[in-house]
């Protein structure tokens, strides 16, 4: 029967968001028992030790509704980034705060601008809400700061920088960064995804965080709990801002947007320094020994700043990651980013990294 209740015709521009193919639907497909998920970008180790043992604590206590101000945890967020409460707001992982954002910013009129293959779930709230997408090219696969700016018009109200960039693994820099925001009117709030943060080694990686302390009206940074502190799965992420940006936040967000075991996860994981440095060192040697074998193989890479590396098939690229596929290691296609010839790879163990290698030798 045809749907007769007409749908909000932000909808029909929507195209859903494919995540990474779970580790059990290859499993089934196939008939594999030994799978490795190398397409989404999470933990190899797992997730925070200290997180597990506060969430096994909270466990008893999920009969109750979790607060919905999150008290606990952005106060703690607060004392870890040298802001006050009133600057902080967490939401249901980063996915969560952009959409917020786009609900309390957008209208029929508004603009946004992003860049090309970039993180596609700017795009996704933006036609949601009816906004016009304004997309820049990439300049060597990296954001064009330069080109962004040149973009706003009086209209432009969201502008995502994604640093590192999502799966180019990309950087702009602290004189790219300020540059730009000199040329943005304050009637323009930009966006930093900072969700990679933790895995960029580089002294030109821009502090976004004082121009928040500063006061700056249009400024908000956003962060996650799901890469180095392997939290994924519980979906918690934040953002900093000015007060008047959280408080419009706080406004439109659902009612208890974070679950409790992962308010409990997520205090818990911010103190666990440890567990953090371990992800980053495996992270960083796993990386360097991918573009070495990849290299090895014949296979271009863009240098990454993140827990992932794009790497290029060229035009069998669907051919190679099906093949792959098909012998239990899963990795991500990136057509949907406008980079047909690329996929992402996770970095994972060694023995994950090794197999990895092994497995393209023969599909190749």
């Amino acid at each position: 029967m045809p749907l007769t209740v007409p749908p909000q015709p932000g909808v029909a521009q929507l195209k859903p968001y494919v995540p990474g193919k779970p580790v059990e639907e290859v499993q089934r497909e196939y008939g594999l028992t030994d799978v490795i998920k190398l397409a989404s970008n999470e933990n190899p180790l797992g997730p925070s030790p200290r997180a597990v043992a506060a969430m096994q604590a909270a466990l008893s206590g999920v009969n109750f509704y979790p607060d919905g101000a999150s008290y606990t945890l952005t106060h703690a967020l607060a004392r870890y980034h040298n802001v006050t409460p009133a600057q902080v707001a967490v939401g249901n992982g980063e996915d969560g705060l952009i959409q917020e954002l786009c609900m309390a910013f957008l209208d029929e009129e508004s603009e946004v601008i992003v860049s090309r293959s970039s993180f596609p779930i700017y795009d996704t709230y933006t036609h949601l809400m009816r906004a016009r997408l304004i997309k820049t090219p990439l300049r060597e696969y990296g954001l064009d700061l330069e080109a962004m700016a040149a973009a706003i018009t009086p209209r432009t109200r969201l502008i995502f920088v994604c640093n590192p960039n999502n799966p180019t693994g990309t950087i702009v820099t602290a004189a790219e960064v300020e540059a730009f925001l000199a040329q943005v009117p304050e009637t323009a709030l930009v966006v930093f995804d900072e969700a990679y943060v933790h895995f960029v080694d580089s002294d030109a990686y821009p502090d976004t965080l004082p121009y928040v302390r500063e006061g700056r009206p249009n400024v908000i940074v956003l962060r996650t709990f799901s890469k180095a502190y392997g939290l994924s799965g519980v979906r918690v992420g934040y953002g900093i801002a000015v007060p008047e940006v959280i408080t419009l936040l706080n406004t439109v967000k659902e009612p208890f947007a974070v679950n409790a075991l992962a308010q409990a996860a997520a205090v818990a994981a911010l103190e666990d320094t440890d567990f953090v440095q371990q992800t980053v060192a495996l992270t960083r040697a796993g990386r360097d020994y991918l573009y070495r074998e990849f290299d090895r193989l014949g296979l271009r890479t863009i240098r990454s700043h993140t827990n992932f590396v794009l790497v290029e098939f060229g035009p069998q690229a669907p051919q190679v990651i099906q093949r792959l596929l098909e012998r239990g290691v899963i990795v991500r296609p990136c057509a949907a980013y406008d980079l047909p010839t690329f996929a992402r790879v996770t970095v994972g163990t060694p023995e994950q990294n090794a197999r990895l290698v092994k497995t393209l030798a023969e599909v190749c």
